[in-house]
């Protein structure tokens, strides 16, 4: 019994270059250092008065007075996608978690990089098509975390983590003004872990580029984005016996045989700081994403501002019109080229042991968007309405076929962040007209306000999602081999959310109640099933900074949540994260 994916199926790698290529030959370590090499050029030939470029502009001969600051200081600002907030770095230290891909109520099988999930109960609430794969969530670049700078001088940014047993991870970026209105940003992060146990090792890879340009008018705007994450992961399906642990025979954990995967696959002395050998059983999951949007103000205010010797055009727009298209590719594969007789036929109910096993989804999702926006006042940005319209085709290749998909569907959206930054009222809107996810939507809507400095904010909203169940429970999917006859209704989740933030107790409580209908779920490894019975989550949390010296200071998080009525969901009663450390500037005032 042979188990094997279709020819058509596009190669693992995020991009295919031919045999013969320079990027072939050379290989990743090869291409990283040429990237290096050429950022460290950039940096270095943006600091040569990165500001002269601008020296004939303007009506006076005399110098601007950008060009008084300080070499050694830079101003940088970021904006996400879908707001137009100008934000700064965080550049605090104390937060791990900032630079760290899981957030710190994940939990995964204590490698970096293998499959996670959150302690805390926190669904799916996305309407439309989903491929159903988020046990690597946390680890793939999206489009909603993505970042667009402006900055005064080049930037870069290079961490290193690396564990006792050789895990490491390295983040780079760079980001660069080419001329005053335009800024490219290039992301590249490695993580890669041979893992305590036999066929545990992870390596990822993942690149984001992104650039924001501005016309000199400030009426036309563009977003490209480019996004890439190749995620690889071995499966053992856990050790054979438990009590292998405490026999002296297996003092090297590496050594413990596995349920699934080959034995020895990676050697400590032969490769100290990489991954392993290749993954030969275990799960690869590819995703790219190629984004571009423009934004045109048909009618709004102009304005200006005068410097020494420059006039900075502005543009207060009134009504504004925006074009977005998105392509992303979405690859699930699972390989073993070596299976288990009885672990196959044991847990999995295979009839026979097959010789190769080789699973594979593939996505290709297309959306067109067009959106309108309206400004009431057209000295806030933050307050508009917007109304728009997308078309979305998806083609998927399964084991066994293929499938063609379309939607169409409207959204509409409306926010008012007030000037004097005490109102902040964010309501959001889908619905799926026709299609595959025709009947889908989502209503949200978040009322946040300022009571006092003293006393801090007050945040309420509602959500309410009515979905169809991921591709992941479908029979047409590669691993839908545990999906029983029939169709999924739509999961429908109602959610209640509640929060207050007080600055001066340094304390933020927050609340979730979800009413769930229709949940989808997994048992016995792979049998896909579905609670037709309503329940009700809740879920009330305490955030708290307690200086227990002027200089030690412990921050804690700690969660209660609760299932109410019948219900397959086991989540733990209570949950916690505690950090204690020194924070001070240890004698250097400038620190």
């Amino acid at each position: 019994m042979n188990i094997n994916e279709l020819s058509v199926i596009a190669p693992q790698g995020m991009v295919n270059f031919p045999e013969n290529s320079w990027i072939k030959q050379t290989g990743m370590k090869g291409l990283l250092v040429t990237i290096g090499f050429i950022i460290i050029c950039l940096a270095a030939s943006g600091q040569n008065n990165p500001l002269s470029r601008f020296g004939g502009m303007g009506s006076s001969g005399g110098k601007d007075s950008l060009e008084h600051r300080k070499d050694d200081t830079v101003s940088i600002t970021f904006r996400y996608l879908d707001s137009s907030r100008l934000l700064k770095i965080d550049s605090e230290v104390y937060n791990f978690y900032l630079r760290y891909p899981l957030p710190a109520t994940f939990i995964d099988f204590g490698n970096i990089g293998t499959a996670s999930h959150d302690l805390v109960f926190n669904p799916f609430m996305k309407p439309g098509w989903d491929g159903g794969w988020h046990a690597y969530d946390p680890y793939v670049f999206t489009v909603e975390n993505s970042r667009f700078y402006n900055t005064t001088k080049p930037y870069s940014e290079l961490g290193y983590l690396l564990g006792s047993h050789a895990e490491q991870m390295i983040n780079l970026k760079y980001t660069q003004n080419v001329t005053r209105n335009w800024n490219v940003f290039f992301q590249y992060r490695l993580i890669s872990s041979p893992g305590t146990f036999g066929n545990q090792n992870t390596n990822h890879n993942n690149y984001r580029l992104s650039s924001w340009y501005q016309s000199n008018n400030k009426r036309y705007q563009a977003f490209l984005l480019l996004l890439g994450s190749k995620l690889q992961s071995a499966e053992s399906a856990g050790i054979q016996n438990d009590s292998f642990l405490h026999s002296v025979s297996y003092g090297d954990r590496f050594n413990i045989p596995t349920n699934i995967g080959p034995s020895n696959n990676y050697s400590t002395v032969n490769n100290p700081f990489g991954g392993g050998s290749a993954i030969v059983t275990g799960t690869a999951y590819t995703t790219g994403t190629f984004m571009l949007r423009q934004q045109y103000d048909i009618i709004g205010l102009k304005d200006s501002v005068v410097t020494d010797s420059l006039v900075i055009p502005l543009f207060y727009p009134k009504f504004r019109a925006e074009q977005t298209i998105t392509y992303s590719t979405y690859h699930q594969r699972f390989n073993d080229n070596n299976p288990t007789s009885a672990y196959y036929i044991d847990n999995l109910d295979f009839i026979s042991a097959p010789d190769t096993v080789r699973l594979s989804d593939l996505w290709h999702n297309l959306t067109n968007d067009f959106s309108l926006y309206s400004f009431p006042d057209s000295k806030n940005s933050q307050q508009f309405l917007k109304a728009g319209i997308s078309f979305q085709t998806m083609n998927g290749t399964y084991n066994a076929g293929e499938r063609s998909l379309y939607n169409l569907f409207v959204h509409g959206e409306y926010r008012n962040k007030t000037r004097n930054k005490k109102w902040d009222v964010e309501a959001t809107g889908n619905f799926y007209i026709n299609g595959f996810n025709a009947g889908d939507y989502n209503a949200y809507i978040s009322l946040k306000r300022q009571i006092s400095k003293n006393l801090g904010d007050l945040q309420l909203g509602f959500e309410n999602v009515n979905r169809t169940v991921s591709m992941a429970w479908s029979q047409e999917s590669s691993f839908g081999f545990g999906v029983p006859n029939g169709f999924f209704n739509k999961e429908n989740v109602i959610h209640l959310f509640g929060s207050i933030n007080q600055p001066k107790l340094e304390l933020n409580l927050t609340a979730n109640y979800y009413l769930m209908n229709n949940y989808p779920y997994f048992t016995d490894y792979y049998i896909a099933a579905q609670e037709t019975n309503p329940f009700n989550v809740l879920v009330v949390s305490a955030d708290k900074r307690f200086a227990l010296t002027n200089h030690l200071i412990l921050r804690t998080l700690a969660l209660v949540q609760k299932v109410a009525g019948g219900s397959p969901v086991n989540i733990p009663l209570f949950v916690t994260t505690g950090q204690i450390g020194y924070e001070g500037k240890l004698g250097f005032k400038n620190l």
